[in-house]
């Protein structure tokens, strides 16, 4: 193989991944991906970060994007490559990620000749798999057809909610030389603008309607869901929102997936509602008297108002009044709940001109104040949390509760935090407080185990200048421990806070509640000693035993982490206790 005199298919590809910023990607390189790997090897613009399994790569990927707004992008080779990278890329769709997952093929001459890794020979159609899985899959199949598909890709995954998208290519395709149509040019254009652009719209009647609402109610609520991480990175939306909840002191509430997209130290924030959420929503949304709803409007921004978002579509979410809820995608309007108003509108712009409006709406300045003085009062009255006393534990085996005093106590301002699936979203969502300027992040749509393990690997890379956790536990990082030594071959400095019980405890207890047997279920993992491995992994590691043990171990690793080294704290933790949403309804225990 002799370096290419002419731009080739190769080029073309990665020159629109240089005008999207998209420069960083993840994989596991192979034969099918050859020419890609060469360009990529000889442009300075690219840094290819070699994982150790596909799915792994788009996990990182998925990362990487909530990090920096950037597309993530994944490059993988054909056959086991693309099959390995589905489930990460998956993940990626159904949270919003925008993500770029890119698949080699084998040469086309020997298609069904049986040569390693063909998907053909043995009946893989990567496209299809992947278009039942992502926004958009295509395979380019011609030099000719280069500009249309991947435009197409880049329009479908960063148009609003971002997706996740496929492109395959044959390895002899790409090695082609870029070939110039009549109505299209053989390069990028000079911007992504002539080729796709953001829906930013909000309906003036639904505007209008949602002010009324607001304006008349008696005990509004709003409530955000993920859809909203996008629109409230930005600080003039971020502040829209803010005034406009101050101006009519309108409590905010998010949902599991949404957690920390309102700061949850603001005085007008009851934290998160649902799967696992903070105690205080109900006080406000249910009448002690009659048990029946005691907010008189809602609104929903950016949810979709699913199974964790609702706690299984509970009816206390509903109120008494007007029902909104504002989504772009029209299809999940009404879905989780019938809805009295239902708005088609990007989440940014709808925020933006409610506040550019609603001065110019009545304020009644006593009702006002006397809401405020309610939701503080609510705040005095009643612990957010369902056990005060593990919370503050000094002593004895460690409370999963205490160890989230400690992060809420320990993690700096701007710091992010990805949480794996396990009992440590339960864990996690309950207990931990996300301040100003802090982000959460779990990946709650498919819940695939292994997703922080690597998605704070993308996510410190992209963003050198936070610090980013991962919260998960030991069976989720034994999924995907090799990617430590991703980390420390490229010196990351990403921390891993392990809740190791030596059991897969979400499985154990969830069974044990719903089918208590003489002889209780247990999944145990091996005990095996993942200090050890974690270090010859590349890792600095510390265990962690009891509540004193943290803060020297928490320090220790935040100087590593400054020196580019990955850094794992191993906490045994206590295997007895639950999270809440193994008990029956905390809010109504709550409530009565």
């Amino acid at each position: 193989m002799t370096a290419p005199t002419k731009p080739t298919v190769a080029d073309q590809i990665l020159d629109y991944l240089v005008l999207e910023g998209a420069t960083t990607m993840f994989g596991v390189p192979g034969a099918g991906i050859m020419h890609l790997l060469q360009r990529i090897h000889d442009r300075d613009e690219f840094k290819y970060i070699i994982t150790r399994h596909e799915s792994g790569a788009a996990y990182m990927a998925d990362g990487y994007y909530r990090a920096t707004g950037k597309p993530g992008v994944v490059l993988v080779t054909s056959g086991p490559g693309a099959t390995n990278a589905l489930t990460g890329t998956m993940n990626a769709q159904f949270d919003g990620s925008a993500v770029l997952t890119l698949t080699g093929e084998v040469p086309e001459q020997f298609l069904g000749r049986g040569y390693l890794q063909e998907g053909t020979d043995c009946g893989l159609n990567v496209r299809d798999i992947y278009a039942a899985a992502t926004r958009y899959s295509a395979d380019i199949v011609d030099a000719s057809s280069v500009p249309i598909l991947v435009e197409q890709a880049l329009r479908s995954m960063l148009s609003m909610p971002r997706r996740a998208v496929h492109l395959g290519i044959a390895d002899n395709v790409a090695a082609a030389e870029a070939q110039t149509a009549l109505y299209v040019s053989a390069r990028p254009p000079m911007s992504p603008k002539a080729y796709r652009c953001l829906p930013e719209g909000a309906p003036k009647h639904g505007v209008q309607r949602a002010l009324e609402v607001l304006s008349s109610a008696k005990r509004p609520l709003i409530l955000l869901g993920n859809g909203c991480w996008e629109a409230l990175r930005d600080r003039d939306t971020a502040r829209a929102l803010r005034c406009l909840v101050e101006w009519w002191n309108i409590p905010v509430i998010t949902t599991s997936d949404g957690k920390g997209v309102f700061p949850e130290t603001h005085p007008l924030s009851l934290r998160a509602y649902g799967f696992a959420g903070c105690l205080w929503p109900q006080y406000w949304m249910i009448d002690p008297t009659t048990k029946g709803a005691a907010h008189d409007a809602l609104l929903v921004i950016g949810s979709s108002l699913g199974e964790l978002a609702t706690y299984k579509w509970n009816p206390m979410l509903v109120p008494r009044g007007p029902f909104l809820q504002v989504d772009l995608d029209q299809s999940v309007i009404g879905r989780g709940f019938p809805v009295t108003d239902g708005i088609v509108a990007e989440a940014g712009a709808f925020i933006r001109a409610l506040w550019d409006q609603a001065p110019a709406w009545p304020r009644d300045a006593a009702a006002v104040a006397a809401r405020g003085a309610e939701i503080a009062a609510i705040k005095a009255q009643h612990p957010p949390i369902v056990s005060p006393s593990d919370y503050a534990q000094t002593s004895g085996p460690l409370h999963p509760a205490a160890l989230c005093r400690l992060l809420n106590e320990k993690l700096p301002d701007g710091a992010m935090v990805f949480i794996d699936s396990g009992n440590c979203v339960g864990w996690s969502m309950h207990y931990m407080v996300v301040r100003e300027g802090q982000e959460l992040h779990s990946a709650l749509a498919m819940g695939p185990m292994g997703f922080a393990v690597c998605a704070v690997i993308g996510a410190r890379y992209g963003r050198s200048d936070r610090l980013c956790v991962a919260l998960v536990g030991d069976g989720a990082l034994l999924m995907q421990l090799g990617e430590i030594s991703t980390a420390a071959a490229n010196q990351i400095g990403a921390i891993w806070v392990v809740l190791s019980d030596n059991e897969l405890n979400m499985v154990t207890q969830g069974m044990n509640t719903f089918f208590p047997e003489p002889t209780p279920f247990s999944y145990p993992l091996g005990a095996p000693d993942l200090c050890k491995v974690a270090e010859g992994l590349g890792a600095d590691a510390y265990e962690v035993r009891e509540v004193a043990d943290f803060a020297p171990a928490w320090e220790s690793a935040l100087r590593g982490a400054a020196a580019w080294r990955p850094q794992v704290i191993v906490v045994r933790l206590d295997p007895k206790p639950a999270p809440p949403y193994w008990s029956a309804p905390f809010w109504q225990k709550a409530v009565d």
